[in-house]
């Protein structure tokens, strides 16, 4: 029995100590393992984030004016009923009710100025998160020559030849015999926006054109048959565009 005993001690020690070493060599496998590398963040992918988060901090604002205005409205047309009623009973003056009928209305457009704004903030946010999506695709995967890549912020067609600013004649007598008209070039080469935002903009230039419009058809049909590679903006992007417009050469680059 004792031996019995014994054995079974002897057993349970083992099986002890088996485990401890069991989770000391989890222990320092999970130690020496190395983290996964998680690539740094670009400046655009930074100026992105902040944007967002001005966005929002924006449509807050917002949100917070629209329930002052909102019960503005109530309150307008509280005065409007006891108006009406006061003028039925001959005790005030169409005038004075005109007043305060012209004052509800003002009060609505608030309300509806503000809602819009709030739309356009949360379509600004979506855009720009498609937009760091698409970059990072891109960044994943290359895009071919001759590709075109199109997203809710722009258009990026990579071109099939070789680009230089000194080609930029070709462009120009193209948009004249079109249009009978110069093309609105508002930055050649390299400009002071691009230097503040470390962009190297020398081998391209940026046109004043909507791509939706029918000039920026035009123009971008005309590019891509000649193979010339160019950015479309719809709007602005934090880093990257002020506004809408037509950027023909290669991608500007930070440096």
């Amino acid at each position: 029995m004792r031996m019995l005993t014994r054995n079974r001690t002897k057993a349970w020690w083992s099986a002890l100590v088996c485990a401890v070493v069991c989770l000391h060599a989890v222990a320092f496998t999970a130690q020496t393992r190395k983290p996964k590398k998680v690539p740094p963040k670009t400046e655009l992918a930074k100026l992105q984030e902040e944007f967002i988060e001005a966005t929002k901090e924006y449509k807050e604002s917002l949100a917070k004016l629209l329930v002052i205005y909102e019960r503005g409205v109530s309150k307008a047309e509280e005065k409007v009923t006891q108006s009406q009623a006061l003028f039925a009973q001959g005790l005030i003056s169409k005038n004075q009710l005109s007043e305060t009928e012209k004052a509800l209305a003002g009060a609505k457009d608030k309300v509806t100025e503000t809602s819009r704004l709030i739309t356009n903030a949360d379509t600004q946010i979506a855009d720009t998160l498609l937009e760091a999506q698409a970059e990072a695709q891109v960044a994943r995967t290359p895009l071919a020559r001759g590709s075109t890549l199109r997203t809710a912020s722009y258009i990026r067609y990579t071109g099939t030849g070789g680009w230089l600013l000194s080609d930029s004649w070709k462009v120009q007598r193209f948009f004249l015999e079109s249009f009978k008209k110069q093309l609105p070039v508002a930055v050649f080469g390299q400009g002071a926006i691009h230097d503040r935002w470390r962009l190297d903009h020398h081998n391209s230039m940026d046109v004043s054109l909507h791509p939706d419009g029918a000039e920026g058809q035009a123009l971008m049909n005309f590019l891509r048959s000649n193979g010339i590679p160019f950015l479309a903006f719809r709007g602005a992007i934090p880093g990257t565009a002020t506004g809408p417009h037509i950027h023909i050469g290669r991608p500007s680059h930070r440096y």
